[in-house]
């Protein structure tokens, strides 16, 4: 394959507590964890200090959205159950979301990025791909130069992985976190992504990784140098297909800066099983804070949608999914919450759950000129799964 394309893709370094550090200076170094409530606000004293909630204090059954990198040392990993991660780090500090600063920042990295190079892919409220084939500068004083614009910007570090691809793109940029920067070739496949865990390439996730393992697989070396039939006989002939392939570090994606979307969603496996009667309270915020961030993925890319749909995936790997088509489309989230509200009542749940998502489709443009309701409301906590 030609070199001649040449894909970033960057990754902000723990965006959501990299952003609090902005705000809080003083707990650089510390290991903190974002995730909490209203009620774990820092208090300002009278000296001028501020008073930290602390993990160890922590009393319910909420999720971890974030960590910094000393809490992630500790074990702290986002979607971690809190209270698990209060017996991991009891001396880490608890910080509330703040989705309104993170959604701030997000767009002044990104505008700072398209000042420079505006093939843009925007990938998350995190990352993006950039494509700079057509830049004559070379590559690393361009990617140097992107990194200094966003730290300009925002005061943040990124990292940036530079490949023939996305896909080696994607993989690079994790490479040499925090404010890392890697370049590969075709040639460097070899040595520097055949030693990898397979875990590392995104489309291979737990179960694919757990089957890999079970036979013996467990770099993406040994991917490429596995019998074809092999693979085919345990994953089928397209992911078999697709695993050699990205072994062997192909990948034609296009960085694509617009497309219209069919459905946005959102989905969190979780770190241990759940039941909806004895984690009701966990699964209630979990599903609470779905709903919301889809609401606010409407929003951020201008669409609304009609049908809101629910994907559940229990402890045995079955799936099942629900959906309900409202009469008006929206993009709030209280009302999202309540259609997969809906949705929800619908499914058996006397299974444990590992896996919950909300999806909205039937999209169109919030520019249309047709009437859609309020995008602006929360959703409130309500325990949805109290009935089950």
């Amino acid at each position: 394959m030609a070199e001649t394309r040449r894909i970033a893709h960057l990754d902000m370094d723990a965006f959501y507590a990299s952003v609090e550090l902005l705000r809080y200076p003083e707990l650089r170094g510390q290991p903190v964890v974002i995730g909490g409530g209203a009620r774990h606000q820092p208090v300002l004293q009278p000296d001028g200090t501020r008073k930290f909630s602390r993990l160890r204090d922590y009393v319910g059954r909420g999720v971890v959205t974030t960590s910094t990198y000393e809490a992630r040392a500790l074990g702290v990993f986002s979607a971690m159950g809190t209270m698990k991660a209060a017996a991991l780090a009891p001396d880490a500090v608890l910080l509330p979301t703040d989705f309104d600063s993170y959604r701030r920042l997000s767009r002044l990295f990104k505008a700072a990025v398209a000042e420079i190079a505006p093939h843009i892919e925007d990938r998350g409220i995190d990352e993006i791909y950039i494509d700079l084939s057509g830049h004559e500068e070379e590559t690393r004083a361009l990617a140097l130069r992107i990194k200094q614009a966003v730290k300009d910007a925002t005061g943040l570090s990124c990292s940036i992985g530079i490949a023939p691809n996305k896909l080696l793109a994607k993989i690079c940029s994790d490479l040499d976190k925090p404010n890392g920067l890697t370049i590969v070739s075709h040639d460097d496949v070899p040595t520097r992504i055949w030693p990898l865990a397979v875990r590392k390439v995104n489309g291979i996730g737990p179960k694919a990784d757990a089957k890999l393992a079970a036979l013996g697989i467990e770099t993406v070396g040994q991917v490429a140098a596995a019998d074809d039939a092999l693979l085919q006989a345990h994953f089928g002939l397209n992911y078999a297909t697709w695993l050699k392939r990205i072994a062997h570090g192909l990948d034609e994606r296009a960085v694509v800066t617009s497309h219209e979307p069919k459905s946005i969603s959102r989905e969190t496996t979780f770190e241990r099983d759940l039941h909806a009667k004895h984690d009701r309270e966990a699964l209630s915020e979990i599903f609470t804070r779905l709903c919301q961030r889809l609401g606010e993925d409407l929003v951020r890319k201008r669409y609304v949608g009609r049908t809101v749909g629910i994907k559940l995936r229990y402890a045995d790997f079955t799936r099942v999914t629900r959906d309900v088509t409202l009469p008006e489309p929206t993009a709030d989230a209280a009302a999202i919450r309540r259609a997969a509200g809906e949705c929800l009542r619908r499914v058996p749940l006397d299974q444990r759950l590992r896996l919950l998502g909300v999806k909205m489709s039937a999209l169109s443009s919030m520019d249309d000129p047709a009437p859609h309701q309020s995008a602006t409301r929360k959703p409130q906590q309500g325990d949805l799964f109290a009935d089950l």
